[in-house]
């Protein structure tokens, strides 16, 4: 058989790979068009279903590819413990669920160049193509010293720098260890040791011995106390000791949390839940608020102009809405104006909050939503919320 033949077959049976242009949320047929009732904004809810709950990554962990072509998301049973992944490719306007992606917490990370997903079983990482055919790779296993085991090697994953190494915020028992995971195989490598409670470590996007880690509230487990943290955002840098960003005699610092790196690596952002969303200027030591409403889990464009956040997330109750800023013209605008509560709360042992996320090179916002009376995943296109912003 010739190569033209072998073509032509492949372009039969993959129509949508091989002579066809790959869709997105717009054009796909997985998805309907959803419009807000208050603020006439349009998203694309995902309809096509493989799990009960499908929900957006958490908002730190992009997970649509640079190409456009895939975009993962978590899924869960109820009332079976633990997630697992789903995928969407576009090329083939097809969604798959992988069974054997099961992990704990938001571990997962995506490499938005081959489209992989990483993630941990245990204490093993593993990869995977997005590609139901293909089996998990075993990348590394943590063994950071004889007879501990680990609650959480990570809560949620991201590459260093030079994508060679992935980080680690580990729980055991009342010891918490921060670090690094090589890809090659190589041994972990340890940060720092603490008995306090930090977690929500992330490598920062531009230098490959520094990390973000938040001090987070925690439960003794010989004793089963609550403890609070006192100072939430820290940096550690490879070799050095963790450091906080704010002195601990600032009174907000118990009030801020849902920290991100900003694309450059200048910037951390993080919500005051009393002030709204901030961020601390990493060269010239500046704090600056930037959105008073964006009081939850907020999300920015890579140039730190456009944000998106959920907002009453802790209060469904008395509502919950997912709300646009646009901090050139500081105007705002719903996403969804009022989110249906019955299945959130359902949904509520899988951290299902709306999440929002800029995504495939900030094009789109994507969230978890409950407006069609599922948790699915849906998403918004950045630019008619720019243009419905406008002066």
């Amino acid at each position: 058989m010739n190569r033209y033949c072998l073509l032509m077959m492949l372009v039969c049976l993959c129509p949508g790979v091989a002579g066809q242009e790959t869709r997105d949320p717009s054009t796909s047929s997985l998805f309907v068009k959803w419009q807000d009732p208050q603020s006439g904004v349009e998203s694309y809810v995902l309809k096509a279903h493989v799990a009960p709950l499908q929900l957006s990554f958490y908002f730190t962990n992009i997970s649509y590819t640079h190409d456009g072509r895939y975009y993962w998301f978590y899924c869960a049973n109820p009332p079976s413990q633990g997630r697992t992944l789903g995928c969407i490719d576009f090329a083939r306007d097809t969604i798959y669920t992988f069974p054997d992606t099961r992990f704990e917490d938001a571990t997962p990370l995506i490499d938005l160049d081959s489209g992989e997903a990483y993630w941990f079983a245990g204490r093993s990482l593993y990869k995977k193509k997005p590609d139901p055919e293909t089996l998990p790779v075993l990348i590394n296993r943590l063994n950071y010293g004889k007879g501990t085991y680990s609650v959480r090697p990570s809560t949620h994953l991201t590459f260093n720098a030079a994508k060679t190494s992935v980080n680690i915020d580990s729980h055991d028992g009342n010891k918490w260890t921060i670090g690094e995971l090589p890809l090659d195989g190589s041994p972990f490598i340890k940060w720092q040791e603490f008995d306090v409670c930090y977690n929500h470590g992330q490598f920062s996007p531009v230098d490959p011995e520094l990390q973000l880690i938040a001090q987070d509230h925690w439960r003794d487990g010989n004793t089963g106390e609550q403890i609070w943290y006192q100072n939430r955002i820290w940096l550690i840098r490879k070799g050095q000791e963790a450091f906080p960003i704010y002195p601990d005699s600032e009174p907000q610092v118990k009030q801020h949390t849902h920290e991100w790196w900003a694309a450059d690596g200048s910037r951390i952002y993080y919500v005051d839940y009393d002030n709204g969303t901030e961020y601390y200027d990493l060269n010239s030591n500046e704090k600056v608020n930037v959105w008073e409403n964006g009081t939850c889990h907020s999300h920015c464009d890579k140039t730190g102009t456009y944000f998106a956040g959920d907002i009453g997330t802790y209060t469904w109750e008395t509502g919950c809405k997912l709300a646009f800023f646009n901090t050139r013209t500081q105007k705002e605008i719903n996403i969804v104006s009022d989110f249906p509560i019955g299945y959130a709360k359902r949904g509520a042992p899988y951290h299902a909050d709306p999440h929002p996320q800029f995504c495939l090179d900030d094009k789109y916002i994507c969230y978890t939503t409950t407006v069609l009376g599922i948790q699915t995943v849906a998403f918004v296109e950045v630019e008619q919320l720019i243009h419905l912003t406008k002066e």
